[in-house]
């Protein structure tokens, strides 16, 4: 349970406040766009010694997420910190401070990847520019409520994460992203659920399937030949009955669902196209996605199956 629904009670007493911050390139902008698309009041790059003033008067009907960083007029780590404990010192106002960390090698290699100046570098090379702000961020980040790595994550991963942790309760819709991937390439971030999919038939072998996925007829029928797999697949939609109305039930937005195989492209996904289509067909609110499929850029990112 975090801060906002330990504390909230009255929707209609409390401001619920979201503080977004971390390393220029971490990140930041993506988030607060994830945060308006759920339903939040986006203000960026406010000075500090206003936030105080926003907050005069009656709540707002709706949680604001405030963007904060280096760049932000009269921003100073002590001030930084000020706010947060005079935020946390008024009954009507809910703080939470949403961190994005970033590794130094990773935002280096997005700064090179846009050829954007750091904005504090005096030169191109963004090095010391990078390690001056996460020395002064550090204070920060060990006040932060929630911490996210961004370091591996792509745009539309760190939505459905943002997703996960700040969607408002009042949103009575549990959203399920069913994922497929390579165990080569390492299980996806943020998953809640991880079966593994490597003891089915492998079209892989077979050279009139190597080259198709398992979205396509034929290599799926392949996988489901094995004797194995109605079972399997049918314990899981079990299990998913289960636990989805008790998720919910708990409050909780989103569920990550994640199958594996070794090349992530015949049986995960053979698997995870058969469980989105149940779900959805059920009455579930379904995402998928084939993230090994993606980096060969042989179809959409995310479908939407219901």
């Amino acid at each position: 349970m975090n801060k906002a629904e330990e504390q909230q009670s009255d929707s209609q007493a409390v401001q619920r406040v979201v503080l977004v911050t971390g390393p220029s390139g971490s990140g930041r902008s993506t988030a607060i766009d994830a945060l308006e698309d759920l339903g939040y009041e986006p203000i960026d790059n406010l000075p500090l010694s206003l936030v105080p003033r926003l907050l005069e008067g009656p709540p707002i009907n709706c949680p604001m997420a405030l963007g904060i960083d280096v760049r932000n007029r009269e921003f100073s780590t002590g001030g930084m910190i000020e706010l947060i404990d005079y935020l946390t010192r008024i009954p009507s106002v809910i703080p939470e401070v949403l961190f994005l960390d970033c590794s130094n090698s990773e935002l280096r290699r997005r700064y090179g990847e846009t050829r954007r100046r750091h904005p504090l570098a005096k030169a191109e090379d963004p090095d010391a520019a990078i390690a001056q702000e996460i020395d002064i961020l550090a204070p920060i980040k060990a006040r932060a409520d929630v911490l996210i790595d961004t370091s591996e994550l792509s745009p539309h991963d760190l939505k459905a994460e943002i997703a996960r942790w700040f969607a408002q309760a009042d949103e009575a819709r549990l959203s399920i992203s069913v994922q497929s991937f390579s165990y080569k390439r390492g299980a996806p971030r943020g998953l809640d659920l991880m079966f593994d999919c490597r003891f089915l038939r492998n079209p892989h072998w077979e050279p009139a399937l190597r080259a198709l996925d398992g979205r396509d007829p034929v290599a799926a029928a392949y996988v489901e030949a094995d004797p194995r797999y109605a079972a399997f697949c049918d314990k899981i939609l079990d299990l998913l009955a289960l636990l989805l109305p008790a998720q919910l039930e708990e409050g909780k937005s989103h569920l990550a669902v994640g199958f594996g195989c070794t090349g992530g492209q015949h049986r995960s996904v053979t698997i995870a196209e058969k469980v989105a289509k149940a779900l959805a067909e059920a009455g579930w609110q379904v995402s998928k996605r084939h993230r090994e499929l993606e980096r060969r850029a042989e179809g959409p990112a995310t479908e939407k199956a219901g």
